[in-house]
């Protein structure tokens, strides 16, 4: 009874809000298949900034820590790309589409690992002395992230470098009128599964209830057996993972990669976080399409006010909800 009481509780109205701008925008828009081709390029393009998001959403919603290095995982599973398919050109090159998925995931993979590795220590000697102290944890990772910019620089170069689709992920499938790019629907797809098994991990799992649990009861949870450390340790590289997992689409996405995008990147972030709830991984998604859709809306019809319309959508959803759309309980 209670479990049924809480469903029928659930706030459904921030679920509309991306059909709703979708909807609203349409008329203006004229033509159907251009407003479904910037319908799907703008979903596409948030599902990215998703898988950016979630892990700082993680890092922050279980966390309470304010990781403004967070950019820095992003730019390093971009370059790591770079390398590892630059060492697979027989695949990407080919224009069947399961040779460039091999390509692809395991570059997506070795990014991931890097960049889990590289959170591993950066929150050993960074993070972990400022638990608790948000303004030294967004100074001290600011300086972090700066110094893994110069590192990158060391390793791959200052300049920008190519990260070019594999052959068989360009050009675009039709619907209708609509011309859909392949890339996008890949990126809708691994956006989906990113939000799938983390709702799973957090919501079905032990792991997922004590992490949430030690969020909640520290104390109780270390009082009982578990090693509530080594979970929020977990955490922090599995969301540093995600970033660099993120960083490999965006920079496929963009098509090139230079050691300043995570910093250019971390402003939507942070958009999409402050919309979601500070720390909600559904109000993170929900964050992320708007962003998405926006920007592309935007940017066909107003291109001058397409760079500072998400910070004007932020504003007006903090008008509706101060809180955001799924706010946080006890942030």
């Amino acid at each position: 009874m209670k479990q049924s009481m809480k469903q029928l509780d659930f706030d459904w109205k921030p679920l509309a809000l991306a059909p709703l701008l979708a909807l609203l925008v349409m008329p203006f828009i004229g033509s159907t298949s251009t407003w479904l081709t910037l319908t799907v390029a703008g979903l596409a393009m948030g599902m990215i900034i998703f898988v950016i998001a979630s892990g700082l959403t993680l890092i922050f919603g279980l966390m309470d820590v304010l990781n403004f290095g967070h950019g820095v995982f992003i730019a390093l599973g971009a370059f790591v790309a770079t390398t590892v398919l630059g060492m697979m050109g027989d695949w990407t090159g080919s224009n069947e589409l399961w040779r460039n998925l091999v390509a692809v995931f395991p570059a997506m993979l070795v990014a991931m690992l890097v960049a889990g590795a590289v959170g591993l220590a950066f929150e050993r000697f960074i993070v972990r002395p400022v638990y608790g102290q948000h303004l030294k944890q967004i100074l001290i990772t600011m300086g972090g992230m700066i110094i893994g910019e110069e590192l990158i620089k060391v390793i791959w170069g200052p300049q920008q470098i190519a990260l070019p689709l594999p052959e068989g992920m360009r050009g675009a499938v039709l619907l209708g009128d609509a011309a859909i790019e392949k890339y996008r629907l890949l990126a809708v797809v691994v956006g989906l599964v990113v939000f799938a098994a983390m709702a799973w991990t957090l919501g079905r799992t032990k792991v997922g209830l004590l992490i949430r649990a030690g969020v909640q009861d520290r104390e109780m949870v270390e009082a009982l057996g578990y090693r509530i450390r080594r979970l929020f340790v977990g955490v922090f590289v599995l969301g540093s993972a995600l970033a660099g997992l993120g960083g490999v689409m965006w920079g496929l996405y963009q098509q090139s990669v230079v050691p300043q995008m995570g910093a250019q990147v971390n402003v939507l972030i942070f958009i999409v976080i402050i919309i979601g709830g500070l720390g909600s991984t559904g109000g993170a998604l929900i964050g992320a399409l708007l962003v998405g859709l926006m920007a592309n809306y935007t940017g066909f019809l107003l291109p001058k006010v397409a760079l500072f319309s998400n910070i004007l959508l932020m504003m007006a959803i903090l008008l509706w909800r101060p809180q955001g759309v799924y706010p946080v309980a006890n942030r």
